[in-house]
Order: structure tokens, then C-alpha cells, then sequence
């Protein structure tokens, strides 16, 4: 009998902070250094200053993540999928300080022998399994599809 081992993979993303919140400044940096040094501010979170935001960089994690989870779900129907592109729009709600909602837009290219529903069945699935999606139980997560 073959034992399996399972590995934990690990991913490091640093984050410097300088000053008091409204005047203050930072940046953040990923391991694999797609993001060095990336600025972020009260400006760039709250206004529209140059920069990012942990709501940009929790949506383009999550869009990331449901990205792949369909091409896998679709992989493993025997598929092969055609472009993918999303967007997740993740709303701040300044009242009480909380994430409320992230909307998940989906825009596929047809897959030659997929029905627009068993696309859709796909896409709720992965939506599902998303680990992302996962982490962020108690936010509303809405899925929109267009499939043509």
C-alpha cells in the first residue's frame, strides 16, 4: 500500500505601516514579488488615491481562486476550457465596518459540446469549493454567469 503524504503549502505576504491612519502610509509585498513594495493608504482604501487596498487584493484573490476552481471543475468533466475572465467586486460596508458582499461576474467563451446550464451547475460548484470562497464564510458571495 502507497501512503500518501500530504504538504502544506505555504505563501508569505509582508505589510509595513508608517504614521497614524489617516496620514500614515505602508506597502505591502508578496513572496513572489508581483507585489514590492505595492503602496497603500487611507487614501487608497477610503478615497481614491494611487495604490491598493486589502478589498482589491481580497477580490483579486477571490476572482483568482473561482477562476481556477472552474477550469478545474470543467478539466475534470473532460473539458477543456475556453477563456475565463471575472471580476469580483467586493463591497465595504462603512456602516459597520464589515465586508457585506462580494459579487463574482463570470464571462466564459462557449466549450464545444457544454450546455449553458451545465455551465452554470459548474460555476455554482466551484464557486462552492473556491477556497477562498471557503475562508469567507458569512460574507454573501452572488454569481453572475455569461456563458455564449
Amino acid at each position: 500500500m502507497i501512503q500518501q503524504k500530504f504538504k502544506i503549502m505555504k505563501r508569505t505576504a509582508k505589510a509595513f505601516w508608517q504614521g497614524d491612519l489617516k496620514t500614515g502610509h505602508g506597502s505591502v509585498s508578496t513572496q513572489s514579488q508581483v507585489l514590492d513594495q505595492a503602496q497603500y493608504s487611507f487614501n487608497t482604501r477610503f478615497a481614491d488615491g494611487i495604490g491598493t487596498n486589502p478589498e482589491e487584493l481580497l477580490g483579486a484573490s477571490h476572482a483568482a481562486c473561482f477562476t481556477m476552481a472552474v477550469a478545474y471543475a470543467l478539466s475534470q468533466q473532460e473539458f477543456y476550457p475556453g477563456d475565463l475572465n471575472t471580476t469580483a467586486t467586493v463591497s465595504l460596508d462603512m456602516a459597520t465596518s464589515s465586508i457585506s458582499m462580494i459579487e463574482l461576474e463570470i464571462f466564459a467563451t462557449p466549450v464545444e459540446g457544454l450546455s449553458a446550464e451545465k455551465f452554470q451547475e459548474t460555476a455554482l460548484q466551484a464557486k462552492s469549493n473556491c477556497l477562498i470562497s471557503k475562508v469567507l464564510t458569512g460574507v454573501q458571495i452572488e454569481l453572475t454567469v455569461h456563458y455564449q
